[in-house]
């Protein structure tokens, strides 16, 4: 049977001693790398059409509430297409009331969920904060996911639970252990992309390695993810909201 790669089911998880935490903000992009935010504006970015101001720059981070106006797509893009890089970004989920999520299930080592013996998937309850990195595609498949589930971040939810792929392919997108540090703090991604090779390091240890991801475009753009809805009139999330901040963004092109 797959191992299980998460420590405890709580919201409020507590990381190992060893985690990293997320620099300050920086002022220069480190030794080889550009910075894709500048800490003032989205000069760089496309703002989804008709946001109303929910993405926005507040003390020299992006922050976001989860609630973009736009009719369409609400996450925000880079303006340019990259193809091989690393990326290194910090982000941080906020501390404002989350959504109540009955159903998340307990994710094994390759990438299947834990059942119980009558063969029903185990469900757990946590306050759920949900967004992501999408890389080169738009359509969300080749997404890091940043989020309070058990298994941590760094989980390429699109080709995890993609059943049409090989079962080496989705063990491989599912981390290795959970790295994150509790909800409120910096984390700092590292996110190595060549061809349709993957791997992601958080708080400076490795959780994805070398993990391809078939049908991965040669180049393409980079989004923040927006994830959940509100309903003004109950007052309430309809699913796990992206209340989320990034700063830091640098990315290195590799020849």
């Amino acid at each position: 049977m797959p191992r299980l790669v998460w420590f405890a089911p709580a919201a409020n998880f507590v990381v190992a001693a060893f985690a990293l935490s997320a620099p300050a903000a920086d002022s220069e992009a480190p030794a080889g790398f550009v910075s894709l935010f500048n800490g003032k504006d989205f000069a760089g970015w496309k703002l989804p059409d008709g946001d109303n101001g929910h993405w926005k720059v507040v003390d020299s981070v992006i922050d976001y509430d989860a609630r973009s106006e736009a009719k369409g797509d609400k996450n925000l893009w880079t303006e340019k297409s990259y193809g091989d890089f690393v990326l290194r970004l910090d982000w941080k989920l906020k501390l404002e009331p989350a959504f109540k999520n009955k159903n998340v299930p307990i994710i094994l080592s390759d990438g299947s969920h834990l059942k119980d013996a009558g063969g029903k998937e185990v469900k757990i309850e946590i306050d759920d904060v949900d967004s992501g990195v999408y890389l080169r595609r738009k359509d969300g498949k080749a997404q890091i996911n940043i989020w309070m589930w058990p298994i941590g971040s760094g989980e390429v939810y699109g080709y995890r639970t993609d059943r049409n792929m090989p079962a080496e392919v989705r063990a491989a997108v599912t981390p290795k252990k959970r790295m994150d540090n509790p909800r409120g703090e910096w984390n700092t991604f590292e996110i190595t992309l060549k061809a349709d090779r993957l791997s992601v390091k958080l708080n400076g240890e490795e959780v994805i390695t070398d993990a391809q991801l078939p049908g991965l475009p040669e180049a393409g753009p980079l989004a923040l993810q927006h994830h959940g809805g509100y309903d003004a009139k109950s007052r309430r999330w309809t699913g796990p909201p992206s209340l989320v901040q990034f700063r830091n963004i640098y990315i290195k092109e590799l020849k």
